[in-house]
């Protein structure tokens, strides 16, 4: 009988301990939210501007920080508004939303700003969106063309190491890097 009764014990330990919330994925609703680029990130993409000019190529920064707001509006197109679903993230999940994430897009000569990724401007055979993205991946971007689920190409981020849920708890990364990065 004594076994029955520590078994049972057990059980009702192990299921209130299943229970317990996740501290990963805890909100925190007092950690302030930025309102503009990480200021590393801010200066990578300056940078990837000059050296795209170096080599021909004019980018403009499409969208850089988006409030949480904004993000939710975004989110409702093609679904609660017309159009086509361009994002699956909503507000206070995007990179976007931390600062941390800009998205491009090539201006010609016309003026005329274009998301073509074959477009060869600067004619040396290699798309000027193929050598955007090799830069901003050598300045520590990470590409959104490179991700498996959801392909998405103007998209560049620099996550620091932290997860959406990290940033959701509060962290956020440093302003000035590191002195051994």
């Amino acid at each position: 009988m004594s076994i029955f009764v520590l078994v049972f014990m057990a059980v009702v330990l192990y299921v209130q301990y299943l229970m317990l919330p996740d501290k990963d994925s805890e909100i925190n609703p007092n950690a302030p939210m930025p309102d503009g680029l990480h200021p590393i990130v801010e200066e990578k993409t300056n940078q990837l501007i000059q050296h795209s000019a170096e080599k021909g190529i004019s980018i403009v920064i499409t969208d850089g920080f988006r409030s949480a707001e904004d993000q939710d509006k975004l989110y409702e197109k093609g679904r609660a508004t017309e159009g086509t679903i361009v994002t699956y993230a909503r507000g206070g999940e995007s990179y976007h939303n931390f600062g941390l994430a800009v998205d491009f897009a090539i201006k010609i000569p016309s003026g005329e700003v274009i998301w073509d990724m074959t477009y060869d401007g600067n004619g040396n055979s290699i798309s000027d969106w193929t050598e955007v993205v090799s830069l901003a991946k050598g300045l520590g971007f990470e590409w959104g063309g490179d991700w498996v689920r959801f392909k998405d190409y103007p998209h560049l981020q620099m996550d620091f190491g932290l997860s959406i849920a990290a940033l959701q708890r509060g962290e956020r990364p440093e302003e000035q890097p590191s002195a051994d990065s």
